[in-house]
């Protein structure tokens, strides 16, 4: 925390609520404006925000709550509610909501966002923002193909054949399409598949529609080559200040978050100023297979935690409903989506006549939020032992896609499955053998 944070004072008569979160640069700011218009919205409580960016903030955590002297709110974006609530280190949902509210936040909330939040049946966290992907392509160059954005799967594999642009020795120059490792979550939720059951409470990675993904995936390996495509991915990790490869002109269509809806009218703007001729862009849902799921995909998003041992539940829970715009607090919900070009936990913030105007400057962002209404944006499992799936799946997709002689894609999936099961089974046993985490 640097002397800004800690250069802040609680006004006399009102509790201070302190607030850990990750954001840095322009997010910081708008942070802070948010915690400013709630801190001159009520006189009782007081959020003071502290940044804390980096790694190691479950282990800042865990010390903070051993110690006794834990934060009384912290936002984060990785999936660790289960890892953190079957530890006792949550305060959930229920005890700080009034029983009205509590019974609310199941018609407030979208269900990617309940979803995020909840473990083993009850809510540890509250969503303030939800992370969407979807296809964004170049409108420009599909008009200049005669080409209309994919609808499903064979489309968007056409296209991509179809858009590729090479030299004169035969190498890619532009890729239309190529999928991402670490978005075999995205794919495997568009084919149909699921990655955890939650009645039997095991890991299903190698559900035959997961691995069908897998293995389409594979068809762009096979197709271009390992070398070729590790190549183009780490050509994407090199460019400059994390450049938007598709505004770098390296691909046709790249499957992508919200946020590159700002990229995008930046760079459009910078053409403008320059007065070249403007590259249009669009978005469509991540086209399926026949027989898979329309308008799904993988979700995730920030969330507010309240650890166990917080001093000022009763102001931390007023901070998460003014930020997410649960109990009365739409409006102002809204002009903090606007203000960090966010996707609303709720369509109750969405209809906002400010967020609507919003969109309707932003057109792409429309799409983002429709999709994110949708009953097909799932999760990672929230499950204890969801960093280690999440990396598990990773690590095979990675494995199938940039390694020539990989296994078979049903053969890593079943692997990676086992091993992560062996883990969570482990985690029971030794569950069942300790005594149950204290609650403060």
């Amino acid at each position: 925390p640097d002397a800004q944070d800690a250069a802040q004072t609680v006004p006399a008569g009102r509790r201070e609520v302190l607030f850990w979160h990750f954001w840095g640069g322009a997010d910081r700011a708008v942070v802070e404006r948010v915690v400013d218009r709630f801190n001159r919205s009520q006189d009782r409580h007081y959020v003071r925000a502290l940044a804390m960016p980096g790694n190691n903030l479950d282990l800042k955590l865990f010390l903070a709550v051993t110690g006794g002297d834990p934060p009384d709110l912290i936002n984060q974006d990785d999936p660790i509610v289960a890892d953190w609530a079957s530890r006792g280190a949550l305060t959930p949902l229920d005890e700080l909501a009034s029983p009205d509210e509590y019974q609310q936040l199941d018609s407030f909330l979208l269900p990617a966002a309940r979803r995020l939040g909840t473990h083993d049946g009850r809510m540890y966290a509250l969503c303030n923002g939800l992370d969407i992907r979807a296809l964004y392509y170049n409108r420009t160059l599909l008009d200049q193909y005669g080409l209309q954005p994919p609808r499903t799967l064979d489309e968007l594999d056409w296209i991509a054949e179809r858009t590729t642009q090479r030299d004169a020795s035969g190498r890619p120059e532009r890729l239309g399409f190529l999928p991402d490792p670490r978005r075999l979550w995205a794919w495997g939720i568009v084919f149909g598949g699921s990655f955890y059951d939650e009645a039997s409470g095991r890991v299903t990675a190698d559900d035959p529609r997961v691995v069908a993904a897998l293995r389409w995936m594979t068809t762009y390996r096979q197709r271009l080559g390992a070398e070729t495509v590790a190549a183009f991915r780490q050509g994407d990790q090199s460019l400059p200040g994390k450049t938007f490869p598709l505004l770098a002109g390296r691909y046709t269509l790249v499957m992508d978050g919200q946020w590159r809806v700002r990229d995008i009218a930046a760079a459009q703007a910078a053409q403008r100023e320059r007065g070249e001729p403007v590259t249009e862009y669009g978005v469509c849902p991540l086209p399926p297979p026949e027989g898979g799921r329309p308008q799904a995909g993988w979700v995730n998003g920030n969330f507010f935690l309240v650890p166990r041992g917080a001093r000022n539940r009763p102001g931390a829970w007023e901070f998460m409903k003014f930020w997410s715009g649960l109990g009365g607090h739409q409006a102002a919900a809204a002009e903090t989506c606007v203000e960090g070009g966010w996707i609303p936990v709720s369509n109750q913030v969405s209809q906002q006549p400010a967020y609507q105007r919003f969109l309707d400057q932003r057109p792409l962002m429309r799409e983002f939020v429709e999709l994110s209404q949708s009953d097909h944006q799932v999760p990672t499992p929230v499950i204890r032992g969801a960093p280690l799936l999440q990396r598990e799946i990773n690590a095979a997709a990675a494995k199938a896609m940039y390694v020539e002689r990989a296994a078979a894609p049903d053969q890593l999936l079943r692997e990676a499955t086992q091993r992560v099961q062996l883990q969570l089974d482990a985690l029971d046993a030794a569950a069942q053998s300790s005594p149950a985490a204290p609650r403060k």
